[in-house]
């Protein structure tokens, strides 16, 4: 008998992320998301593009490493473009995901009213 994969709940954990480390994590998540140039919708998430710059990727690391720990429904994409290009981050999962990424506040429209 198999059984089939359950999608993961769309519930973030803040307990996921121990209580030393969120002042860490919230100062990563403003900082990426302040570097935004551009967002792209997706079918299941977002991709936001990012400045190539070290301080981005550290904070991408820190963000990245907590992240996945209160979030694990999340299916994260880093992609590091040559030659100095932008740096794109995605997110994405089930359909309820990009509703839930608009609810952070992570700079994306919002496409009520």
């Amino acid at each position: 008998m198999s059984s089939q994969p359950t999608e993961p709940v769309l519930a973030c954990n803040i307990s996921g992320i121990p209580q030393e480390f969120r002042q860490s994590y919230r100062a990563a998540v403003e900082h990426i998301f302040a570097s935004t140039q551009e967002v792209r919708e997706l079918a299941t998430g977002y991709a936001w593009r990012l400045r190539n710059e070290t301080e981005i990727v550290q904070s991408l690391v820190t963000f990245l490493s907590y992240e996945r720990l209160c979030c694990p429904f999340f299916h994260f994409t880093l992609e590091i473009e040559p030659a100095q290009g932008p740096i794109w981050l995605q997110i994405t999962g089930t359909s309820d995901v990009r509703a839930f990424i608009q609810s952070e506040g992570w700079g994306v429209p919002d496409k009520k009213g």
